[in-house]
């Protein structure tokens, strides 16, 4: 049997209404669950940077829940005075789409990590020991690589100075090359360097070729072989964030209140 133009065209739309109406549908009730596997994999990512978590470890969402709650305190802070804003939820604010956002967010100058725009609000994470005493500050970072934007997280000691980690959690670099900001290896570099010169100024780089021990050569980090792009970008994101349109307010404030 066949079908005129007509009837097959109106079949088609049908379908397609049907369709829509059934992914939107998902979309909303799903809503609430996709928001909470994205707070828990955030959590996750901090819990591992913090050394509350191992990489691999497989846990429940709430088992991560439990464990962060239980050590990390999370803080949005107003970036261009370093303030804390209590008005604004922190389990729930979502600093992309702030940043996306000409409401939320302030146009960013020139800069190597090519931050297009920073959002007025950011979420900083507090880790404290079993004791309660503070143990590591940690803030999230982003700046654009070869072919994407790396988003991460760097771990600052209590004097908001020493470097006690790095991760980058999404990108697209090139594995073997850029990809390489995943290696465990090259992560541990990091650890017992220091972010601030004696001026003040951020001085942490990723260099051209290798760099000596933390002791020897505390502001600089062996570079990604054959990566030259992506660890400028990586140099980039930190004097970006660390400095004045980043947490640089913040920091002044988060020093200034422990006497440092």
């Amino acid at each position: 049997m066949q079908h005129s133009s007509r009837y097959i065209v109106l079949f088609a739309l049908a379908v397609c209404g049907v369709c829509s109406i059934f992914v939107a549908v998902s979309a909303v009730s799903l809503k609430e669950r996709q928001e909470r596997n994205k707070a828990i994999d955030v959590q996750s990512k901090v819990l591992v940077l913090a050394g509350l978590m191992s990489e691999g470890e497989r846990l429940s969402g709430e088992e991560i829940g439990a464990r962060f709650s239980q050590s990390i305190e999370s803080k949005v802070v107003r970036l261009a005075t370093g303030e804390y804003d209590e008005t604004i939820d922190a389990d729930r604010f979502d600093q992309r789409s702030a940043a996306a956002d000409l409401n939320t967010s302030r146009e960013a100058p020139p800069n190597l990590a090519k931050v297009r725009r920073t959002p007025h609000h950011a979420v900083v994470y507090h880790v404290r020991d079993e004791s309660g005493s503070f143990k590591s500050l940690i803030l999230p970072i982003q700046g654009q690589g070869l072919w994407s934007t790396l988003y991460g997280f760097i771990a600052l000691a209590p004097d908001a100075n020493g470097i006690q980690g790095i991760t980058f959690y999404e990108h697209g670099e090139t594995p073997g090359l850029g990809g390489e900001v995943d290696n465990p290896r090259w992560k541990s570099l990091w650890i017992g360097r220091k972010a601030f010169g004696e001026s003040g100024e951020v001085e942490i780089e990723v260099k051209k070729g290798t760099a000596g021990t933390p002791e020897d050569d505390p502001y600089r980090v062996d570079g990604l072989s054959g990566a030259t792009i992506t660890s400028r970008g990586v140099t980039g994101t930190l004097k970006f964030w660390l400095g004045e349109y980043g947490f640089g307010s913040y920091l002044n404030q988060f020093r200034a209140e422990r006497g440092i």
